[in-house]
């Protein structure tokens, strides 16, 4: 790949990985987008570099500013990266439930990372707010606001919707993503569909989520709940509003967990609890499609920040989920 110039110049220009296992399981040819080989581990790093260029762009952050965001996780680790980087403080408020790898990762990189109680988006105290308010209230503060921010988006409109369209040389059928902030999801889609309007854009969603019955009903409603972090949401974000969405999937922690556990076992990738959802929804799209035709999701982080959760038998259990179990899965040796 050659020389880049420090963290910024690393983020992006990701492979697509395939997942033979899979693709030949389906008889379509499922491809991973391995955004888990960006430089602070996550997809989120793109996010938070197209927001920190936007706000320097602009004026609104200055040298030696303060960056502030509410997160569950991962962008909050992209911006700590970046502010490192780039001379910026760095505040992160997230919410309690989140993995202790995360935010013990925060805190090593260099955050003053708030933790704060998980309530709905519609009480004051929901981290969302409460982060807009501590930014307004330090001097020469910006508030990221990834969720409603277009720069989000637009950095996935601008980067990776276009290296998907390069390597697959055109060729491709079917995009589909879970969405939290809606900034993956929408930016891809929305420049996937300025290539082709035959490319189906598939919407991942957990239980618990809103965004499932939305895309396909047009009401916003959930049911039950979900052990996967950073996805979902309970209403439709800015980054996800005008989104192309042709169909949606819904997926339960079972089956993103059994996605996970054989993609370690098939495909050597240890990953992160919305890659699960995202391929598992991916195997659905295909059954939907039928076979021969190509489809893109996203691998968005590792499973290193998930060990002591979705890789702990005794907290899936706690769960009342299932720990796979190797010797009970075929062999495609």
């Amino acid at each position: 790949m050659g020389i880049t110039r420090g963290f910024v110049g690393a983020v992006g220009h990701t492979p697509l990985i395939r997942l033979d296992h899979l693709s030949e399981l389906t008889g379509c040819e499922i491809l991973g987008k391995a955004e888990f080989m960006n430089p602070g581990g996550s997809v989120k790093d793109r996010a938070a570099l197209g927001i920190l260029q936007a706000a320097e762009a602009s004026g609104a952050l200055q040298p030696g500013g303060t960056v502030v965001e509410g997160t569950a996780g991962n962008t909050g680790i992209g911006l700590a990266h970046l502010c490192n980087a780039r001379g910026y403080r760095c505040v992160i408020v997230i919410p309690d439930t989140q993995s202790a790898e995360k935010i013990g990762l925060l805190r090593s990189l260099g955050a003053e990372v708030r933790t704060v109680p998980a309530v709905p988006y519609r009480d004051p105290e929901n981290y969302v707010h409460l982060s807009g308010r501590i930014a307004a209230g330090i001097p020469g503060a910006i508030w990221a606001n990834q969720f409603d921010n277009l720069a989000n988006r637009q950095a996935h409109h601008d980067t990776t919707g276009p290296e998907i369209w390069e390597q697959c040389a055109g060729q491709l059928d079917a995009w589909v993503a879970a969405t939290g902030t809606g900034g993956t999801y929408a930016g891809v889609a929305m420049y996937l569909k300025t290539c082709s309007r035959t490319i189906r854009c598939v919407l991942a969603d957990p239980h618990g989520s809103a965004l499932f019955s939305w895309a396909t009903g047009g009401g916003l409603s959930s049911e039950g709940s979900s052990i996967t972090e950073g996805i979902g949401n309970s209403r439709v974000t800015a980054n996800l509003e005008g989104a192309p969405i042709d169909d949606a999937v819904r997926v339960d922690d079972q089956t993103a967990i059994d996605v996970l556990y054989d993609l370690l076992w098939y495909e050597g990738l240890f990953m992160g609890g919305s890659v699960g959802i995202n391929v598992a929804a991916a195997v659905e799209t295909a059954r939907r499609l039928g076979p021969g035709h190509r489809i893109v999701t996203v691998l968005c982080d590792g499973g290193d920040r998930y060990r002591s959760r979705l890789w702990d038998r005794s907290w899936l259990e706690s769960r009342e989920l299932r720990q796979p179990v190797r010797s009970d899965r075929p062999s495609v040796a």
